[in-house]
């Protein structure tokens, strides 16, 4: 088609297999929160740079933001669990640099509660008013 541009693409670049749904899916299933975190209440978000080399293997992850409580420890295994598709270049093997951010929250608790219906108090039938008084003559 004319005025249309194609873009050009000199190296292929490794990919998550699955896509990034799969991606995300895959880091909350295997996230394991630390239990230095869960006692502290530590909350955040941990960011990993990692390498990938031709052959889809995760090369020297390093914390570039660290929140600590073994937050930090826990965003390396699952970085270095990940594995990418394999990618050829015509021969030149590549290595790319990328970085991930995975979220540490915090479970919530429901909470069900229910109110009880407001009775109403029972009245004694004690005549005319608040007060009885008995006069003897």
């Amino acid at each position: 088609m004319p005025g249309q541009q194609h873009k050009k693409t000199f190296l292929n670049l490794p990919k998550y297999a699955g896509g990034s749904k799969t991606f995300k899916e895959f880091i909350t299933h295997n996230l394991q929160y630390p239990k230095e975190a869960l006692e502290a209440g530590v909350e955040g978000s941990v960011i990993v740079e990692y390498g990938i080399n031709d052959k889809g293997t995760v090369v020297s992850p390093h914390v570039v933001k660290g929140i600590g409580f073994g937050c930090d420890e826990e965003a390396m295994r699952l970085v270095s669990m990940l594995s990418y598709e394999k990618v050829k270049n015509r021969g030149v093997r590549v290595q790319v640099t990328t970085k991930t951010k995975i979220m540490f929250t915090l479970p919530r608790v429901n909470i069900n509660y229910s109110v009880p219906e407001k009775k109403e108090p029972e009245k004694k039938d004690s005549g005319p008013g608040p007060y009885e008084y008995t006069i003897n003559f």
